[in-house]
């Protein structure tokens, strides 16, 4: 992993590969390269670090009207320029990039070792490249059918590889004409005039193109500037579904933000309203779903709920657990996607396992989702991304509607995704005990939800002057109760992810059960605690924290008075009602994440080590 980028037409590629990959570099990378198809040769240019430093070795590019380009995020081999996209197999008749993981690559690779090819790099995506260039020297070309080989030797050499793949693939001896292939990893094609397009999503192509094909695992499309045409890679052409491309490269853009990251949680009040855009029913008091493809009849059946996800994700159905057990009575379990797939838990009948996911392409997610729905249960997605592998895979589900979210810590989607679980909680309770009544005061409590951020979204300057008293700490806790539990777990995970300081999220009752060890006078503990049932309970944690010379942050209702008394620095917000202050509270915590990293000198959008796709198990 992590991105691809790929042109055929009749503009110089060049230009396109190099901003396509700018447009990608929100997803993490360590290094970058491209390949354009000159007239007898492939000119390929790799670089460890940033696009810039390939930009800047590629200087003037060669002319060629079809090229590849990738960002890497390390599976196998460090980041050094051998182990960068694009590969080059054979003698150099085959160059590719590669998203995914093979798992057979040393199986595979010790064959061709064997068959007398030479190894440049440690990477698994190199074999492929090998296998390929394999499969045309056994491949005879077909006079009557000029593609025919060449699609016959990727097929040969996908069908051999166990694990997940995205590829672009062009050809020294067939200039002007491109395959790409996808199993487990999203690749998209754009469709212009007399012009084409790949990628591993949509970013690149925004502004380019308005037309998209999503392409469907085990489908390999074959490209040149005069037209396309899309292949399963066991039973031949398939029908073409083109969509519209609803993305625009302005939302793609900072807007005057300095960073993507404060740009989107800034977005929030607006990605809020597309959230509910629709959903909600006055007539009913009800929210209302279009692709559950469930009826109403399957839907009253549901007698547990599972949800899974990983990371910010895990977090919200965290609050989703809340939600609908409380609001809709309904048994809720919320399990780590990376563990459901191996446990092998008991399912009950009647049971619906959500997926949370932003991107649609997370491949623990993924995974969890395919080995629950093979043992014949409902699986629902909620994701962000239209046409993404989770979104095709699962049985019907949920968009966010929140846009691209381009900084790799999720800010937006984590609060779309709880405004969107706190609708299915309404949903699944007006089926079953919810009053009228009831149902029609959370409707109006989640119209108002929009305005409520934008006003806690004012706290921005305070944040930024606690951010500048704790900017140097190496350990922060989180603590909160109940439905700010799951907050506190997400603030931690903010730190952690972009200012690189060790924080830790707990229900604030179980401080005293270990994790008080830990406070001194150089830790700051957060405390999360708008008013609401476990107020008192969290106030005396806090006291305990203060007796033993610990500061004390607190994030806390607007109208409390009391607690300037005993916190050190307090953050105020608006009131809201308990079920939705998660959405509220973790405004303030995103916001110190940020500043306290820009504070740093670290960098926002693109932290070390993480990506924003997690493609890979």
């Amino acid at each position: 992993m992590c991105g691809i980028v790929g042109y055929v037409g009749s503009e110089d590629a060049a230009e396109f590969l190099i901003d396509g990959l700018r447009r990608l570099e929100y997803r993490g990378y360590d290094s970058a390269g491209v390949a354009i198809v000159c007239e007898d040769d492939i000119a390929v240019t790799r670089s460890v670090g940033r696009i810039q430093s390939l930009a800047d070795r590629l200087g003037t590019p060669p002319p060629g009207t079809l090229g590849l380009g990738h960002t890497r995020w390390a599976t196998h081999g460090p980041a050094t320029e051998e182990n960068a996209h694009p590969h080059i197999g054979g003698d150099g008749e085959v160059v590719l990039v590669h998203n995914g993981v093979i798992e057979n690559y040393q199986i595979l690779k010790d064959g061709l070792i064997e068959k007398g090819y030479h190894f440049k790099s440690a990477t698994d995506s190199e074999v492929i490249a090998h296998l390929v260039a394999e499969g045309l020297s056994n491949t005879p070309a077909i006079e009557d059918q000029p593609h025919a080989r060449y699609v016959t030797a990727v097929q040969w050499a996908i069908a051999q590889l166990r694990g997940t793949y995205g590829l672009a693939i062009v050809f020294r001896d067939k200039p002007g004409f491109m395959i790409a292939a996808r199993f487990g990893s999203p690749l998209v094609i754009g469709v212009g005039r007399g012009e084409y397009f790949v990628a591993s999503d949509a970013s690149p192509i925004a502004g380019r193109t308005d037309r998209i094909v999503y392409l469907a695992d085990h489908q390999l499309a074959v490209l040149t500037a005069d037209g396309f045409s899309v292949l399963h890679r066991d039973s031949g052409k398939v029908r073409v579904n083109i969509q519209p491309l609803e993305a625009d490269s302005g939302e793609v853009s900072m807007n005057g933000y300095d960073h993507y990251m404060l740009k989107e949680i800034y977005e929030q009040p607006d990605a809020l309203r597309n959230a509910m855009r629709g959903r909600l029913n006055d007539q009913d008091a009800t929210a209302v779903f279009g692709g559950l493809n469930l009826t109403p009849q399957q839907l009253r059946g549901v007698e547990r709920i599972i949800l899974t996800g990983c990371g910010t994700s895990w977090h919200s159905a965290l609050v989703g657990e809340y939600m609908i057990e409380e609001l809709a009575r309904i048994p809720v379990c919320v399990e780590y996607a990376s563990e459901l797939r191996y446990r092998n838990p008991p399912i009950e009948n009647n049971t619906l396992v959500f997926g949370i996911t932003q991107s649609g392409e997370t491949a623990d997610t993924l995974a969890a989702l395919n080995e629950t729905k093979r043992k014949g249960h409902r699986t629902l997605a909620i994701c962000n991304v239209v046409g993404s592998s989770i979104a095709q895979a699962s049985d019907g589900g949920v968009y966010l509607h929140a846009g691209p979210e381009i900084g790799v810590a999720s800010t937006k989607a984590f609060t779309s995704q709880c405004c969107v679980l706190a609708m299915l909680a309404l949903y699944f309770g007006r089926m079953r005990h919810m009053s009228f009544e009831t149902g029609g005061r959370i409707i109006e409590d989640l119209r108002r939800l929009p305005a409520t951020i934008e006003q806690a979204l004012t706290c921005d300057a305070e944040v930024r002057r606690v951010a500048e008293k704790y900017q140097s700490a190496t350990n922060v806790l989180y603590l909160g109760r109940r439905y700010n539990f799951p907050t506190a777990l997400e603030g931690a995970l903010k730190l952690k992810e972009i200012s690189y300081i060790h924080a830790e999220g707990y229900p604030a009752a179980e401080m005293k059960h270990g994790p008080i060890a830990l406070v001194d006078a150089d830790t700051p503990s957060i405390f999360i605690m708008p008013r609401g049932t476990t107020y008192d309970k969290v106030l005396s944690n806090m006291e305990e924290v203060k007796a033993r010379g610990g500061p004390v942050i607190a994030i806390a209702s607007s109208d409390d008075t009391e607690i300037r008394k005993i916190a050190d620095d307090v953050i105020m917000i608006p009131e809201a009602p308990e079920f939705l202050q998660p959405i509220v509270s973790v405004i303030p915590l995103q916001l110190l994440s940020y500043h306290i990293a820009v504070l740093r000198g670290c960098d926002v959008d693109k932290p070390r080590n993480l990506a924003k796709s997690v493609t890979v198990e």
